[in-house]
Parts: structure tokens; C-alpha cells; sequence
């Protein structure tokens, strides 16, 4: 997304085999898409990616995940506190890795500004 991720928008692996990410803005609609894993090493550029939804955010951003391999508690609660932050609309979230349903089902239940759109 910016300089410090590459051009290319991916988080480089710090060693062969460690968690990478890579976010792209989306074509023809607001939103992002995410490939990769989102844990630790990861979340920051996440999160940073979010912000820039949530400050460009209009009524509906979208977030397609379904090149997402992985995504843990934390980078949930990122996509959560961010939705929960919006003034208006929501976020559609595009076959996103079943784990991430799981999550959100589990600790923010009813959350009425992240919409899932399963495979």
C-alpha cells in the first residue's frame, strides 16, 4: 500500500517460509482485497490498509479475501473495531477464510456493519 511495503503492495517475508501478505486496491469498486496470512507479522500493514477503507469509505466498502490462506484473532478484531468505527454504511467481506465467520460470530455476534458474502 505504500513505499515501505513495496511497490507492489506485498509485505515481504523476513525468511523463506514466514507469513506474507499482499493488499490491492480493488477495480471498480471501493474496497480492498488481501492475499496471504494475517497474524502478527502481518497485521500492521492489515491494519494500515483499513484505515485507508475507512477514510475513503463512502456506503458500502468491500474487503475480498479469498487468496487470504490465514487470518488470527487480532487481525479480526482490526476489520471489527474498524466496521465498528464507520459513521455510516458497512463493509462486505468476500470469501473470507472460514475461521474469520467464526471469530466474528463468536465475539462480536450481530455486528451489523460487516456484512459476509460467503464462497
Amino acid at each position: 500500500m505504500d513505499a515501505a511495503d513495496g511497490e507492489d503492495g506485498r509485505v515481504p517475508a523476513a525468511r523463506p517460509g514466514d507469513a506474507a501478505l499482499e493488499i490491492r486496491s480493488l477495480s471498480g469498486r471501493p474496497g480492498i482485497r488481501a492475499a496471504g496470512e494475517i497474524n502478527v507479522i502481518t497485521r500492521p500493514s492489515w491494519e494500515q490498509a483499513l484505515k485507508k477503507v475507512a477514510s475513503t469509505h463512502g456506503d458500502v466498502s468491500h474487503v475480498e479475501l479469498s487468496g487470504l490462506m490465514s487470518i488470527d484473532v487480532g487481525g479480526a478484531a482490526v476489520l471489527a473495531l474498524t466496521a465498528q468505527r464507520l459513521t455510516a454504511g458497512r463493509i462486505v467481506v468476500h470469501r473470507p477464510p472460514p475461521e474469520l465467520t467464526r471469530i466474528l460470530d463468536l465475539f462480536w455476534p450481530g455486528l451489523a456493519a460487516i456484512e459476509v458474502a460467503e464462497r
